[in-house]
């Protein structure tokens, strides 16, 4: 998991602006201002005040002054939404129902399943190694792109470094910012960034698997898709995932830095102490982070993923067929628990069984979904910075007892209404 702008120690806070608590059928004021919403019914088993009770402990996990969005589907009687914020600093209008957000390392579950489309087509293998698709493009400083297959990378088991850890890219984001948001960096470039780094570990055909976190694998598996799919990943994203389900609040900008309407404005906090609007740039432009997304699409194409309407029966196995994390304390100790399979994390539930994940952290952004495992139920929560980057172990903690009483369903069972 990596935070494009991490948090800063001795940032300066501000105050946060007044902030209303609403659900779909508590506020109709604010669900006027959000431009509209669906109305919904709501199930008995799992109610709306258990949700925007935990939704509560989510931006309070945040720091206090985050604005989150959450939305379940597939309880009983429709969807349950809940929201605490406002649309932009200063403002009273609530955040909209439908708010589109950056979905960062969301994404790859995007790539991921596109790629193994293309596995089903036998366009490739996963046996395949980026050397085959990609010469000459892993080597160097002891990387070998002829020992890592597409299932490394998909897998994150390939040890390369990764592209954001990069000193220069680092300084570029925390200090630079401002004059460098309309990036356009390609993704070749930022593999090469990625090169002039020693691997953490190179894989051994026969050895041990090992596994470490590298935005760099999903640059590399957006080239191979590119070059086997016939299209930018882009375009086999939009086509083969976007438009299929009908994702009208779903898409990929691209070098278009604007976020599309409606939406949350991001902020972040300068040493300083001034605010920087981080709502549009373009440094979310690639296979690893590119996609913009909204809470309703985002159920919609996990529990499409789970129920078996995007991937054969074949490739979905392989999707969850998942390893240990055994190289990257740092992962481990932001999401202590679950595994990784291809592009998906499996996370156990307290009520028995697992769910599957893969978490977004970005410029001003945080983007939980999850689904269950049989594709029934799904939610997401959208978090938004006002000041700075929340702690992501304790946001993680917050977030994940949200999830854990969505999809197990039974928390809320015996409460009282109000």
């Amino acid at each position: 998991m990596s935070m494009l702008l991490p948090k800063k120690a001795g940032v300066v806070f501000l105050t946060a602006a007044s902030l209303a608590l609403a659900s779909p059928m508590a506020a109709p004021a604010a669900s006027a201002a959000s431009g509209g919403h669906p109305a919904a019914r709501h199930s008995h088993r799992y109610g709306e005040d258990t949700l925007r009770r935990d939704l509560a402990a989510v931006r309070q996990a945040g720091g206090g002054d985050v604005n989150v969005l959450a939305r379940v589907d597939g309880t009983a009687g429709g969807p349950l939404m809940a929201r605490i914020g406002t649309r932009t600093a200063g403002s009273a209008a609530p955040i909209p129902w439908h708010a589109r957000f950056r979905a960062a390392s969301t994404t790859k579950t995007f790539t991921a399943t596109v790629v193994l489309q293309l596995v089903a087509e036998r366009r490739l293998s996963l046996e395949d190694t980026v050397e085959h698709w990609l010469p000459g493009v892993v080597a160097g400083n002891g990387n070998d792109g002829g020992r890592i297959t597409v299932r490394d990378l998909l897998r994150q088991t390939s040890g390369l470094y990764d592209y954001v850890d990069d000193p220069e890219i680092q300084d570029r984001l925390i200090n630079h910012f401002d004059e460098n948001r309309h990036d356009t960096t390609p993704a070749a470039d930022l593999v090469a960034v990625a090169m002039r780094h020693r691997p953490l570990f190179v894989p051994e055909r026969g050895g041990a698997t090992r596994w470490a976190y590298s935005n760099t694998n999903y640059l590399l598996a957006g080239m191979i898709a590119e070059k086997a799919g016939g299209a930018s990943w882009a375009e086999l994203v939009e086509r083969r995932v976007i438009d299929r389900l009908g994702l009208r609040g779903t898409s990929v900008p691209g070098l278009d830095p604007h976020l599309p309407d409606p939406h949350v404005n991001a902020y972040l906090t300068l040493a300083d102490g001034s605010r920087l609007d981080v709502t549009d740039h373009s440094f979310q432009h690639t296979a690893d982070s590119g996609v913009v997304s909204t809470t309703c699409d985002l159920n919609t194409f996990f529990r499409a993923l789970a129920g078996g309407r995007l991937l054969p029966a074949a490739q979905w196995r392989e999707m969850r067929r998942t390893v240990e994390r055994t190289d990257d304390p740092e992962d481990v100790a932001e999401m202590p628990e679950g595994t990784y399979g291809l592009g998906l994390r499996e996370i156990p539930l307290s009520c028995g069984g697992h769910y599957y994940t893969h978490e977004g952290d970005g410029v001003g952004v945080n983007t939980r979904p999850a689904v269950s495992a049989d594709g029934r139920r799904a939610v997401t929560v959208s978090v938004t910075t006002t000041t700075a980057p929340p702690d992501l172990a304790t946001l993680n903690r917050a977030t994940g007892t949200l999830v854990d009483h969505a999809l197990c369903a039974t928390a809320a069972e015996d409460l009282p209404k109000g």
